[in-house]
């Protein structure tokens, strides 16, 4: 029996009735004592009844034809707030505001009251956010599976310049957009023994927890579909033990859901003990193993042959974090479901995709043997018997090459074998994942990688966090491009216009007002809207060269010192981002930056010439206030080690020029923009190999730098550290010695390139035009090009609309 929900249309009437109902039965409030949180909450309850019907219709239609899904896994998913998101993609912003007025209530101050959900870390987990949302927009039937984390990652913030950890805590409070779902739980193993019976190899767990299913409705653009974000919380197989309670030993008693609830807590756990490494190969198996046997239990529903499975099954690995999909597979369809090993092989292949997103050696996992064969010793003997059977198969493999060497489990070789499709996430990565990551399997297998670069969603990264020039962009080309992106080259003719330049220049200074407002509220610091906002806001990493970043900022701070009268282009030096708890270079940088801040932004002589900008705690609604603003986009990666980046691409959508570097997607950006919209500098890929193998590139290159030089001395002597002047001595003994990502030999090159930037800004006519053409091009990076490309090249599956 279908229920009936066209009652749900957008009609204000109804919204404001439905708000009323939530505020007083769902939430047991009436007008007059109602808070901001409960506002919030009836009003989100009242729009997610509205995703319901969507996402109700789009089950039904995909059972009804059999289509075949994709079931996306992976550990992060940075979905931000979704209130606005899902407003704006039903077309109910508008009305959702005048009605919140009608109550006495600001829409925006609802809208930021909702907490960041706490899923991810940087830009793997936006990318799956913004995959899930054109995936919906374009009809791709999916599931995303990931942890329903307690804590997230980590809550930062500054003491005295160091970063500090604390535990996020945005399920304190109700998440409005999820259904629990009890009923789809399942018993997840670890440990044990594997014992021999009648022929079958049987493992005996020695643990088990039980993964009990959350499930958010991600909606597409006009509401036309909405698909599955499934989220698995941690639970234990035995409640509580009673007998130990009434001994008195209260502790004990409640260990197991202690333990059970440990790996759904944290994202990413500290790694550097053996415990916590145990975590995380737990994590990645209790995701892995619970959506494997979802997926294997919704396809039995109306099929009854597993070898069907890659018909109506598309499996995409989003990283190496859930690599153990393939042996977790093939011990289903064997253990489980009695397959022959060869067959469970080949099914499971057939069904898996593997997405590269790194080329740093540490970011590719590997795990001791001792603790993968401890923790999942069933699957040391699956990942064994790959291994063997593809050496066997292809006998020209290179002695040095496989899955299980030096006692450890490599788990990128492990998913490359595993899928039958292996893509990199820009032209540049694709091509250094065959050239240098992995050069044998390549050569064995030289039609699995392909490439698909990455791509941002316009909907929120356009549509909703820039109103002003998302209405500049309707009012010239008309509606229709949120969904269309290349509709965006529409705006070329008219950016040759002046009056169209002065728009898109006032809505860029709107968002910057917007901004130095939250500056001066929340940091204490005044900046002048009129100064070139300059951006970088991604993960704290030595190869994102952060530090060359504050190194060329003090380089220019002590140009204005040294001439203060001079014709100098006002500066707001923008930073934001997490280090990970354990990298401890990373943490110093973070410091640093905050030491020279302290410095800067109270020097009277350089004044509203340059001011630091350093907010905690960076996320998805902070980048939503930030990307609008931003004047310069940075992306300085060291050439040859950033995968792709997707800020880069929000930056460009936003009429942000990038200054960067030939890495990752900014070689497509440059070629899609053109040199002439583009702050191109430093070293290509083979120029960095080739630099590093000079061992002393670095104190050349200093030597050669009289700015850096000054830079590094200030520094070492204690200028931004007098209550510890040998702060930072490590970190510059680190920049002469055994500087690999190249701070020095890109430092002169980076410092023109800010010299270029101030004089193009300084030239109103010539930057606004520059900027409009970065918007006016970015339609490529949309993720809406992205997800068919996908759909057609990896996984086979048609749009259901």
């Amino acid at each position: 029996m279908e229920l009936e929900l066209n009652d749900l249309s957008p009609n204000p009437t109804m919204l404001r009735s439905d708000v009323l109902r939530h505020l007083t039965f769902t939430l047991g409030k009436d007008p007059d004592h109602a808070s901001l949180y409960d506002w919030r909450m009836a009003l989100s309850f009242a729009i997610r009844d509205r995703i319901v019907a969507p996402w109700f219709a789009s089950t039904r239609r995909t059972w009804a034809q059999d289509q075949k899904r994709v079931y996306y896994l992976s550990m992060e998913f940075l979905i931000g707030r979704i209130l606005e998101d899902a407003t704006v993609n039903l077309g109910l912003k508008d009305m959702a505001e005048e009605i919140m007025a009608q109550f006495g209530q600001d829409f925006r101050a609802i809208v930021e009251d909702e907490p960041d959900a706490a899923l991810g870390n940087g830009g793997l987990g936006r990318l799956a956010a913004c995959f899930m949302e054109s995936m919906a927009t374009l009809g791709c039937p999916a599931y995303g599976y990931g942890i329903r984390y307690e804590h997230g990652l980590f809550r930062q913030r500054f003491e005295a310049g160091r970063q500090v950890e604390t535990p996020e805590d945005w399920l304190k409070q109700t998440h409005p957009w999820e259904f629990a779902r009890p009923e789809a739980a399942y018993t997840i193993p670890f440990k044990g023994h594997v014992e021999h019976h009648e022929g079958r190899d049987v493992w005996v767990p020695g643990e088990t927890v039980i993964a009990s299913a959350h499930d958010t409705p991600v909606v597409g653009w006009q509401g036309k579909w909405a698909n599955t974000l499934r989220l698995w919380g941690a639970q234990p197989t035995t409640q509580f033990d009673l007998e130990r309670f009434n001994r008195g030993d209260y502790a004990a008693a409640a260990e197991p859901e202690a333990l059970a609830r440990t790996l759904s807590r944290v994202l990413y756990p500290d790694d550097t003990t053996y415990q916590g490494k145990e975590l995380r190969l737990k994590q990645e198996f209790f995701l892995t193993s619970a959506a494997l046997q979802d997926i294997l239990r919704r396809f039995l529903v109306s099929h009854t042959d597993l070898r069907d499975l890659p018909k109506y099954v598309a499996i995409q690995m989003n990283d190496t974090h859930p690599a153990i999909a393939g042996p977790e597979l093939i011990r289903l369809l064997v253990d489980e479901h009695g397959m022959d090993f060869d067959t469970a092989l080949e099914t499971a292949r057939g069904c898996l995709g593997y997405t590269n997103h790194t080329l740093l050696p540490e970011a590719l996992e590997r795990w001791a043997t001792f603790t993968f064969g401890n923790v999942l010793p069933r699957h040391m003997q699956i990942v064994e018997r790959i291994d063997s059977w593809h050496r066997q198969t292809y006998p020209s493999r290179p002695h040095y090459v496989g899955i299980v060497k030096h006692n450890e489990v490599r788990m990128g070789e492990l998913a490359f074998i595993m899928a039958h499709k292996v893509n990199g996430v820009s032209a540049l990565h694709s091509d250094l994942v065959k050239q240098n990551l992995f050069p044998e399997l390549h050569r064995l297998h030289p039609d699995r990688i392909i490439n698909q670069t990455n791509g941002v969603t316009p909907r929120r990264w356009l549509k909703m966090c820039n109103r002003p020039l998302a209405g500049l962009i309707t009012e010239t080309i008309g509606e229709g491009w949120e969904d269309d992106l290349d509709r965006l080259t529409g705006l070329e003719k008219p950016i040759r216009t002046k009056s169209f330049r002065d728009d898109f220049d006032a809505a860029k200074r709107q968002n910057k007002v917007a901004l130095s407002n939250w500056i001066g509220q929340t940091q204490g610091i005044l900046v002048s809207p009129d100064a070139l906002f300059d951006v970088q806001i991604k993960r704290i990493h030595e190869y994102k060269r952060q530090l060359l970043n504050i190194l060329e900022t003090i380089a220019h701070w002590d140009q204005i010192r040294q001439n203060p009268r001079a014709n100098w282009v006002p500066r707001v030096k923008i930073f934001g981002g997490k280090a990970a708890p354990g990298y401890a270079v990373a943490k110093e940088i973070i410091r640093l930056i905050n030491d020279v801040a302290t410095v800067v932004n109270n020097d009277p002589l350089t004044g509203d010439l340059l001011k630091i900008v350093y907010p905690e705690n960076y996320n998805v609604s902070m980048a939503e206030r930030l990307v609008p603003a931003a004047d310069l986009s940075e992306q300085i990666s060291t050439a040859g080690k950033e995968a792709s980046g997707t800020g880069n691409m929000k930056f460009m959508m936003n009429g942000a020029p990038t200054i960067g570097t030939l890495d990752g997607a900014n070689v497509e950006i440059l070629q899609e923009v053109g040199e002439e919209n583009f702050f191109l500098f430093g070293m290509t890929t083979q120029e960095a190999i080739a630099r590093r193998e000079d061992p002393d590139h670095a104190r050349k290159a200093i030597e050669a730098s009289q700015p850096l030089q000054d830079v590094l001395q200030m520094i070492a002597e204690g200028r931004f550290s007098p209550d510890q002047p040998d702060r930072y001595h490590e970190l510059v003994r680190r920049v002469w010695d055994h500087d690999y990502f190249l701070v020095a030999s890109d430092f002169d090159a980076f410092h023109a390139a800010q010299g270029r930037v101030d004089a193009v800004f300084a030239d109103r006519e010539a930057w606004v035009r520059m900027a409009a053409m970065n918007t006016a091009r970015s339609g490529f990076f949309s993720s809406d090009r992205t997800i068919r490309s996908y759909m057609s090249d990896i996984w086979s599956v048609s749009s259901a609309l």
